[in-house]
């Protein structure tokens, strides 16, 4: 930390939808922030995985994209105008004197905050890859682990592997754009939701996709192209479908990184918090999104949300133990009103 450290209120750590409302939530309290980010763009996991999959459980949103969602939150946070600082790793925090967090990045940044809040994307995700053998070779154009732009699948071949939300979702929403998509999955149980895993077997009955029972264990083809997936089903017969691209939904992998080395309280690589105040063993380190654990904790967008409110209220009294908390809302406050009408 050779530089002089960048001084706000808070510094957020991941630039995900929880994150973003986060900015919005310190916002309406007079709570600056900045933000760093391991990815090169906001968004976290909606905008680097998922940016053109529909999202279904937002209050009051019907349905959108990730990427609609970000843009939404970049637009409602624009009057508290958050400094980012993406590309950058936290490698190093520590307490000076005062009880402010010196926080060090990979990039050389320092800051000075009164508050640390790591928000949902603060490890480092990385897609799981299927056991094949030669699947390195066609990564990035015969296998890719997101759909970024669904125009780039219109008339492929498409093999869709998995049996969880992800999987089923780009199942039904890629059947109608792709020549022909083919669901593989080894279970006939499915972890996704029970309207989707009906909704796939309604398209499969009429003729609309195919459903393989088994795995996907080889790939044929020149890299690139990629000309077919080897399935083996679970009768033990291998089957050879034709293809253009394998798209793998085994999830993500999540790895701390040096938070594990901060001194926290860790539940399975998550971080330990109360339900109070989403504050973790550490007085002035709050964890909220994906990243945190506690009894009844629920992986959804709108509990991160919750969270970020929350936490803002704890980190008000932390930065300014002097003002009184005034609970204000948007409705009825001019003050507020006239913040946000400066966007």
């Amino acid at each position: 930390m050779d530089r002089l450290p960048i001084r706000t209120d808070v510094l957020i750590v991941g630039a995900g939808p929880v994150g973003l409302f986060a900015v919005f939530e310190l916002g309406l309290l007079d709570l600056n922030a900045h933000v760093v980010d391991v990815l090169d763009k906001p968004g976290g996991q909606c905008a680097e995985y998922y940016p053109e999959k529909p999202i279904y459980d937002i209050p009051g949103i019907p349905a959108c994209t990730g990427q609609e969602l970000i843009d939404s939150l970049l637009r409602q946070i624009k009057p508290f105008d958050a400094q980012f600082h993406f590309q950058e790793l936290v490698e190093e925090v520590l307490k000076d004197k005062d009880g402010r967090w010196l926080v060090g990045t990979s990039g050389g940044l320092s800051f000075s905050a009164g508050a640390l809040v790591i928000a949902g994307g603060a490890g480092s995700f990385t897609p799981k890859r299927p056991p094949i053998s030669n699947i390195e070779c066609h990564e990035g154009q015969g296998v890719q682990y997101a759909v970024r732009k669904i125009s780039d699948l219109r008339g492929r071949r498409l093999v869709i592997a998995g049996g969880g939300d992800s999987a089923l979702d780009w199942a039904l929403n890629l059947h109608e754009v792709a020549a022909r998509v083919t669901l593989v999955h080894r279970r006939e149980q499915f972890r996704a939701a029970p309207d989707s895993v009906n909704r796939m077997l309604r398209l499969v009955q009429n003729g609309k996709m195919d459903f393989l029972l088994g795995e996907c264990i080889d790939l044929l083809g020149a890299q690139p192209p990629l000309e077919a997936v080897v399935v083996r089903l679970n009768s033990g017969e291998r089957v050879q479908v034709e293809a253009d691209l394998l798209l793998p939904f085994y999830g993500l992998t999540m790895k701390l990184g040096p938070i594990a080395n901060w001194g926290l309280n860790l539940t399975e690589n998550h971080i330990a918090v109360d339900t109070e105040k989403f504050e973790s063993s550490v007085p002035g380190i709050f964890a909220i999104g994906d990243i945190n654990a506690y009894p009844g904790k629920m992986k959804l967008i709108l509990s991160g949300f919750h969270e970020a409110a929350l936490m803002a209220q704890q980190v008000f009294r932390l930065c300014r133990p002097d003002q009184k908390l005034l609970f204000q809302y948007t409705t009825t406050s001019t003050k507020l009103q006239k913040k946000l009408a400066a966007a």
